[in-house]
């Protein structure tokens, strides 16, 4: 019998011996992968169920939508307020006095501003009768690309030279021509071009702060004024009553206690203090109600008492113009805030007491405007000194 041969493959590399093992079809070499390593991710499985949706994503989209038109109602309901109390106060501007001042270059956002902000003291009469004298002189100086805001403090008792009227103290200038006369006596004195100018009726600045529910001052030492608009009901009281009192520290006031914080002119428990000092309480006031004015609760109070903020105002500042200040105020820091004031020394010239102004006002005007660092009034330079402090 022959041999058996015994089954082989051959290869090109020669012969292999072994069994010959049958050729599995593809779909088996394809089940097998797919036990070993798992279906394939790209098969095709059929459609994808559908997604359960969110339901509680459209009711919040909607409520954010909601909550912004209202916001922009609101928004607008409150300039529209706002400006209507504004035009009112354009209305009460002497036109000549707008006349009198120096046009602005451009937009207030974008450029320098100076505003002659004049208090009247309804309180007094003038040599001329009627018309009252200037209680504060201040100058708001902006600067929103150095982000810089100075105030500068005028003491109405600087003798100046008046135009058509010659020398006096700086405060008559109201009396003899109003706001007019006192943006180019300003203008003169300080070299500044007045762009803009707000007066201030003292009779009805109480309402404006009880409007804004009150702002919070720093009093910086404890006051008892000098005697004047005696809160007790009978004359025999009032020559008992000592004066207003302010305790040291922060704390809020309405507007009656607010208004006589910037008119106290005598501090019987510091003799130091004078015009000049009674000039920084004011410019306190000024920022407390510039910080209440553009804060978010009066945001929220606008449709209601937008035009309430404005009514002791003339101004020839349209109501976009105040809102640029706002945001100029809100984006400058702390170290770009300025206090300035001038000054100089107290003198009595044919019996009439003034202060004398010097040469240090002149580099307290290059502060203002940025020409150079700002520096304290000097120690020796007596409680009228000029200068400039950082802050607040």
């Amino acid at each position: 019998m022959a041999p058996k041969d015994k089954p082989y493959r051959i290869y090109r590399g020669g012969r292999v011996k072994g069994p010959i093992r049958p050729e599995s079809p593809k779909s088996d070499r394809k089940a097998d992968r797919d036990k070993a390593n798992g279906p394939d991710p790209r098969a095709y499985r059929g459609p994808k169920p559908a997604r359960r949706r969110r339901r509680w994503v459209r009711p919040v989209v909607w409520t954010l939508v909601g909550v912004l038109v209202l916001a922009l109602v609101w928004a607008v309901l409150g300039f529209l307020a706002f400006r209507s109390g504004v035009k009112e106060a354009n209305k009460k501007l002497d036109p000549r006095a707008e006349r009198a001042l120096t046009p602005q270059d451009g937009i207030m956002l974008s450029n320098p501003s100076n505003i002659l902000v004049l208090g009247a003291d309804n309180g007094s009469k003038s040599r001329q009768g009627d018309v009252a004298r200037s209680d504060s002189i201040m100058i708001v100086h902006t600067d929103p690309d150095e982000h810089r805001i100075a105030l500068l403090s005028i003491p109405r008792d600087l003798r100046v030279d008046i135009p058509g009227h010659g020398e006096d103290k700086i405060n008559a200038a109201f009396a003899y021509g109003g706001a007019t006369l006192t943006i180019k006596t300003v203008q003169s004195v300080t070299g500044l071009p007045i762009n803009h100018v707000v007066v201030v009726d003292f009779g009805t600045f109480d309402e404006v702060i009880d409007a804004l529910g009150g702002v919070s001052i720093d009093v910086p030492k404890p006051i008892l004024s000098n005697k004047f608009e005696c809160p007790r009901a009978t004359q025999a009281a009032c020559d008992r009553w000592k004066g207003w009192r302010f305790q040291k520290g922060e704390q809020t006031m309405d507007g009656k206690h607010a208004l006589i914080y910037a008119r106290v002119r005598e501090n019987q428990l510091n003799p130091n203090e004078s015009d000049i000092t009674r000039g920084e309480r004011q410019q306190a006031v000024v920022s407390a109600m510039a910080d209440k004015i553009v804060s978010f609760r009066e945001y929220l109070k606008a449709p209601f008492n937008g035009d309430d903020i404005v009514k002791p105002l003339a101004t020839d500042l349209s109501a976009a113009q105040i809102l640029q200040l706002g945001w100029i105020k809100f984006r400058t820091p702390s170290s770009g805030k300025l206090k300035c004031r001038l000054g100089g020394t107290a003198s009595n010239l044919g019996g009439v007491d003034y202060i004398v102004g010097t040469e240090e006002n002149v580099s307290v005007i290059a502060m203002v405007t940025g020409k150079s660092a700002p520096q304290p009034p000097k120690p020796a330079s007596g409680p009228y000194g000029p200068g400039c402090i950082v802050g607040g």
